[in-house]
């Protein structure tokens, strides 16, 4: 008899050491594996291991909205790049897969993907990332993802968390800058113009 098990409770990331097993699943497995297992977020790092954790709860869904809506606006209206909203994978140059809180792409880059990588995990890094941290996603595994993206081509990363309302700023060849209690960041100058409200994710 089959069995399913359901997902209640938030968890923290755990990683599935694949061994030799790396080698005989393609990338079309994984995705698949992915598309079956809806109610787990499965990332790949580098090495090829998976890292598995549960999805968010409603509070963090509410300030993914917040995000995406803010920073949505802004690019309908900017028209230079493309916008992703939470658990979009991306196939990093190191071979890892994320999946970011929040990914905005130039648009030229997007339209170099072929339909099939538009489809999937594209082999692309954004140019801008957004992590908000969480019972399932804490602030030390994010600052290595954060420091990932940006070793991969990223040009601009914020890690906001909503816990002690600070945020921190990633660039390239650069220290990482610490906001305090900010009540806005501004993205210049990648995101001509935008400057994001952090009133919504505080609350």
């Amino acid at each position: 008899m089959k069995h399913s098990i359901m997902v209640t409770d938030i968890f923290p990331t755990f990683t599935l050491q694949l061994g030799k097993l790396k080698d005989k699943i393609s990338d079309d497995d994984y995705f698949e594996l992915c598309q079956i297992n809806e109610l787990l977020v499965i990332e790949r790092s580098k090495s090829g291991d998976f890292e598995i954790r549960s999805l968010g709860g409603g509070v963090d869904g509410m300030r993914s909205a917040a995000l995406t809506g803010e920073i949505g606006k802004w690019a309908k209206d900017n028209d230079e790049g493309v916008c992703f909203g939470a658990l979009t994978g991306f196939t990093l140059p190191n071979g890892a897969v994320r999946a970011p809180g929040f990914a905005w792409l130039k648009r030229e880059k997007w339209e170099n993907l072929s339909d099939k990588q538009k489809e999937k995990f594209g082999a692309v890094c954004p140019d801008f990332i957004v992590e908000l941290s969480s019972t399932a996603k804490p602030v030390d595994v994010l600052r290595a993802k954060m420091k990932e993206y940006i070793e991969n081509g990223a040009s601009l990363g914020w890690l906001i968390d909503p816990t002690k309302k600070r945020v921190y700023v990633y660039r390239p060849n650069s220290e990482v800058e610490i906001l305090e209690n900010p009540e806005t960041v501004s993205g210049e100058p990648l995101l001509k113009g935008f400057v994001l409200s952090l009133k919504e994710i505080w609350e």
